[in-house]
């Protein structure tokens, strides 16, 4: 989204200087520091570059850094100089080309830009890639801040975390948008509506507390200038988006979801930038961070930059980047966008646009190394945390360990899964009979990697309909169908995410424009979709049968995969210690099946522990037994059965 011409920047007033002033004295940018970067391994560089509050001899003031390797000078200029380009030229320090300024009129809340005069000697105002706050949009300054100042609450939750394996615990995602899942009423003061990152904490432990998600994912948080990217055109990466207050206020929101005891993830875009004239692109004037040949460069379809991936500094960017999320903000992961456009070379390009590699093929060999560097050094550094890639391909060892040439992510979204799941919930289903195995597939595949299952904002938009209105039927029959869904994918190895406002039924595709369709929820059938998915979130966050068994084999068993005439699937989770089991059986057609037979692994009681057909659920409410005796009678092929009483898209889950 390239904008079409500077804007002169405008004065906020003083209530964003949210942080006391640091009178450390100034880091400045020393030979190491260059050696470190130009090596690629320096992961605090940020600590170095950017604008940073201190004092130097008896002046306080700000540190600007800044690296422009192929600029003829460089100013900073800012409503402390009257955007004077001449006020405050800048000391380059070779070899890398790093410019810096000590200034002492600079303060906490102070706007600025740096003026880069090109080789060519063309003027460019350009926003500061390292700054911690911008401008609100559509200003685009970046904004002094001290962000070393925050007392963090959660010791108890990240001393935890460090012992933690995430294979082995519950990950159910909440997938939010902040400045659309509630909105404040238009006023004056908040053209947008927006809730604050305050405001945002408490509502947001609230509702996930209450439904029993484990973690939220928070798309757009890095700053961005048009809202419809939905924060996956990135210009200030080190910035938490002002849209929603200052540095200080994400930090609480962060804190205080941890307090409660809910992960934080962030969606974190290495894999291209916009080209607004503020941003990264052609940063001194030339491709500083973005591959110069356009075949590698540019995405042809995004209309986007490419980051270098060869060059050790622009990897340095990025790596410390993730770093500094996870130590500086405490966030607990990152799900990286659009892992397979870095990872081919011909990603959305032609013949004849696109360059070979060495090797005459299509991998970047670059972005092999990149991730690899980078999942080595987040995790290495951050026992417990994640990394989640969103990999759309079958590339191997996505999650396999960089020794063993794997790409060393923590995680991968299940791309195909969700297509396949998707495609058989759409069907009338009549025709499911006949496409019974796109629900048994992912099966043959879903040891190769460690999996999340996802339903996420891009199954939701672009006229893919809603969940609700993907669902084949009548009303009811949609309520009833998605809640077969969502069984079937609680049920299944592999974490799990939702996007807001699939756990109750929003009937609009979303839009970042509006907030969730909330007034639903006085609807009798989206409450009690509502009370459903959270009946299941609850089941799987205390069954460790639904979660720990995930790269385990042993772990599930198919009872019967081929009821395809009837469209029922039953199978069972186990646990690692024999307690606690769980057998699904669920029923994907409008056909009650009153004397439904399912087999069993042993002769045990079998305890209803959730029902759909329960009235709290929009069920019949018919009352049945709480426990059901396994009786010697051949079924499934297993020597022990039991009968229940199946619905017409009736869910029933067991514990033995």
């Amino acid at each position: 989204m390239a904008e079409k011409k500077t804007r002169k920047p405008r004065k906020k007033p003083a209530e964003t200087q949210v942080f006391a002033p640091n009178k450390q004295d100034v880091l400045e940018v020393g030979e190491l520091d260059q050696y470190y970067f130009g090596q690629g391994t320096h992961y605090d560089i940020y600590k170095k570059l950017g604008a940073h509050l201190g004092v130097k001899g008896d002046k306080t003031g700000v540190y600007f850094a800044v690296w422009a390797p192929n600029a003829q000078e460089v100013s900073v200029i800012g409503d402390f100089n009257g955007w004077d380009e001449t006020a405050h030229p800048m000391t380059r320090h070779e070899p890398l080309g790093i410019y810096d300024a000590f200034v002492t009129e600079a303060e906490v809340g102070s706007l600025y830009k740096f003026f880069i005069r090109t080789k060519d000697g063309r003027g460019l105002y350009k926003a500061d890639p390292f700054a911690n706050h911008s401008e609100l949009r559509p200003g685009n300054a970046s904004r002094v801040a001290d962000i070393t100042n925050f007392r963090w609450g959660d010791g108890v939750w990240m001393k935890a975390r460090e012992k933690k394996d995430p294979d082995k615990e519950p990950m159910s995602i909440y997938e939010v948008h902040p400045g659309s899942w509630k909105k404040h009423p238009k006023t004056e003061q908040n053209e947008d509506g927006y809730y604050n990152y305050k405001e945002l904490a408490h509502a947001l432990v609230d509702y996930v507390k209450e439904m029993g998600y484990t973690h939220v994912e928070l798309m757009g948080i890095a700053e961005h200038p048009f809202d419809g990217s939905w924060g996956y055109q990135v210009t200030g990466y080190y910035a938490p988006t002002s849209r929603h207050g200052t540095p200080a206020d994400f930090m609480y929101l962060v804190n205080y979801l941890h307090k409660n005891k809910i992960g934080v993830i962030l969606d974190w875009v290495p894999a291209h930038f916009p080209r607004d004239a503020h941003g990264l692109a052609e940063f001194d004037g030339t491709c500083v961070y973005e591959y110069a040949d356009p075949r590698k460069g540019e995405h042809p379809d995004w209309g986007t930059k490419v980051f270098d991936f060869g060059k050790s500094e622009v990897k340095n960017f990025l790596i410390a980047n993730a770093l500094f999320w996870l130590e500086q903000f405490h966030v607990d992961g990152l799900r990286v966008d659009a892992v397979a456009s870095i990872l081919y070379l011909d990603y959305g390009r032609q013949a004849g646009q696109w360059v070979p590699n060495i090797y005459g093929g299509n991998k970047n060999l670059e972005a092999i190394e990149f991730f690899k560097h980078l999942n080595s050094v987040v995790l290495g550094r951050n026992h417990g945390a994640v990394m989640i890639a969103e990999e759309s391909t079958a590339w191997p060892k996505v999650t396999g360990k960089p020794e063993e040439d794997g790409l060393g992510f923590s995680m991968k979204w299940n791309m195909g899964w969700m297509h396949d799941f998707l495609e058989y919930m759409k069907l009338d289903p009549y025709f499911r009979q006949y496409n019974h195995n796109k629900m048994t597939f992912a099966m043959t595949y879903t040891y190769s990697e460690k999996y999340i299952l996802v339903l996420s904002h891009d199954e939701v938009v672009h006229l893919k309909c809603s969940m609700i209105n993907k669902m084949p039927g009548l009303y009811d029959d949609k309520f009833a169908n998605l809640k077969a869904g969502y069984t079937f994918m609680m049920g299944h190895p592999g974490k799990k995410l939702l996007f807001m406002g699939q756990d109750f039924g929003q009937l609009q595709e979303w839009s970042e424009a509006r907030e969730l369709d909330w007034y639903l929820l006085a609807e009798e059938k989206h409450q009690q979709l509502k009370n459903y998915v959270q009946a299941l979130l609850q089941l799987y966050k205390k069954t460790p049968a639904m979660y720990q068994g995930d790269q385990n084999p042993k772990g599930f068993e198919w009872i019967n995969a081929d009821d395809n005439s009837r469209s029922i699937f039953s199978f069972v989770r186990h646990n690692e210690t024999g307690r606690s089991n769980l057998l699904f059986v669920i029923n994907f057609t409008p056909v009650a099946r009153p004397d439904y037979r399912v087999g069993v692994p042993k002769k045990k009681m079998y305890q209803l522990v959730l029902n759909s057909d329960d009235a709290v659920f929009g069920g019949s409410g018919k009352e049945r037994p709480e426990t059901y005796q396994a009786v010697k009678q051949e079924c499934d092929g297993r020597d022990f059965s039991f009968a229940y009483d199946l619905p017409a898209y009736g869910v029933a889950v067991f514990k033995f």
